[in-house]
């Protein structure tokens, strides 16, 4: 079975040649033959490393540290994964795992803490959000992807973990955690009063599309059909599976296309439409976004934007428009691949790689030194090797945010949201969107 993202003693090794040259499709027998020397010169450093480095070699390690080096210098999100993390990513899609309940982003190549999980380890713990991770199990993570940070903070149920937490005007402390069974629920909903504030935390769960169906049927069902408006929180949503962002934004359209992916031939082209069964029966939508809100996250707000059903709101988001397809390698018993094999448009052919989706109304949510714009976060035209925007877009570059929090806003309160608020009840959404759908 193969998924697409949107969000490694080996001696005398038999290479198939055969079909490495069938495949081959960069320049005919030049550069098959360009390929065996180079995988000769790769056996000769794997025979020299075996022989003379100064320590006895993990082979199985070194060999899956060399396949995933192959395919990291591709681009930031291809890689191998081994038959561990295979497993554990399978588990993490029907969302229960073993970790701490913590919900994490990237800022500024550091791990950031966006809120614990109620009743979770990290939450009894007392750690908030705002709180950056610098440690794990004694070894500084600086530069570690958001992934792999991950992959370290989770692991098997009744496992212990130290983590260094390091907060604003406090002095870092080391947090000693057991790990616990971890259910994501992907999708939260309330309501307040007339209009409808649905969560969607992650795209990466088998269940975030149905989740989202139940969560609307229940609004609309608890305000007797008189909804009057939905804010869609994908703040800080790294995405996930390309097929739940597609379920997600068809369950706000009646029709027409969502997105569509381009592969390595101009004829490789697959296109995502909706079936038509508009949930909330058209009425107005804000989407909050901001730059952690990346890939499936960026797939639902390009499409509702583009389609002229929502009105986007908040920061420019991450600005990752590629998709991962994973490849099981025997059947995953030698772990998968996971490889970039397309780029994603949204409905007007924008493609936002590295660009992102700009917001209609842009509104920070904190207030702003004009003396420090260039601190823009992470983005993905900041990773290495990134694919380039192919139409030539760039990601705007610093500037002061106008809609940012008086000096005595209370900085418990949500601001992006408050103002996600006021546009939807002050009619601004509805005009918005009226002038968009005549354009």
């Amino acid at each position: 079975m193969r998924l697409a993202w949107i969000a490694v003693p080996v001696i005398g090794v038999t290479l198939g040649m055969g079909a490495l040259a069938w495949s081959d499709q960069s320049g005919g027998s030049t550069a098959r033959v360009d390929t065996y020397q180079q995988l000769e010169l790769f056996a000769e450093v794997l025979a020299r490393v075996q022989s003379d480095y100064v320590t006895p070699v993990d082979n199985p390690k070194a060999i899956e540290a060399a396949i995933d080096g192959m395919l990291t210098s591709l681009d930031p999100h291809s890689g191998y994964m081994s038959p561990e993390e295979y497993r554990d990513s399978q588990v993490a899609m029907r969302g229960e795992y073993g970790g701490l309940g913590i919900e994490v982003t990237s800022e500024d190549r550091l791990i950031k803490v966006v809120s614990p999980m109620d009743d979770t380890p990290a939450s009894r713990a007392g750690i908030e959000g705002g709180d950056y991770i610098t440690h794990i199990d004694g070894q500084p993570i600086l530069g570690l992807s958001l992934n792999e940070a991950v992959d370290r903070m989770r692991g098997a149920v009744g496992t212990t973990i130290e983590i260094r937490i390091a907060r604003e005007d406090a002095e870092p402390r080391d947090i000693t955690l057991v790990r616990e069974k971890i259910t994501v629920k992907p999708v939260t909903a309330r309501l307040e009063g007339d209009v409808g504030v649905v969560r969607i935390a992650t795209f990466n769960n088998e269940r975030t599309g149905a989740e989202l169906e139940d969560a609307l049927r229940d609004l609309r069902q608890q305000t007797n059909g008189n909804l009057q408006g939905i804010v869609l929180d994908l703040r800080n949503n790294p995405g996930g599976l390309l097929v739940q962002a597609y379920r997600v934004a068809d369950a706000f359209l009646d029709g027409g296309e969502i997105t569509y992916t381009k592969g390595r031939r101009d004829d490789d082209i697959e296109r995502y439409n909706a079936h038509g069964g508009d949930l909330v029966a058209g009425v107005p939508i804000v989407v909050l976004i901001n730059g952690a809100s990346a890939s499936a996250s960026e797939i639902v707000a390009g499409a509702l934007q583009d389609r002229g059903r929502a009105v986007v709101v908040g920061t420019t988001s991450f600005g990752k428009g590629s998709v991962q397809t994973v490849i099981p390698l025997k059947g995953g018993r030698d772990g998968a691949l996971r490889l970039t094999t397309a780029r994603y448009f949204t409905p007007s052919n924008r493609s936002i790689q590295g660009a992102g989706i700009d917001p209609d109304f842009e509104v920070s949510q904190v207030r702003e030194d004009p003396e420090k714009l260039s601190r823009l976060g992470l983005s993905e035209a900041d990773l290495p090797n990134a694919l380039a925007n192919q139409d030539g877009l760039t990601r705007r570059g610093p500037h002061l945010i106008e809609d940012q929090p008086p000096e005595d806003w209370d900085k418990a309160e949500d601001y992006q949201l408050r103002r996600a608020f006021d546009l939807l009840r002050e009619g601004a959404v509805a005009e918005r969107l009226r002038e968009r759908n005549r354009g």
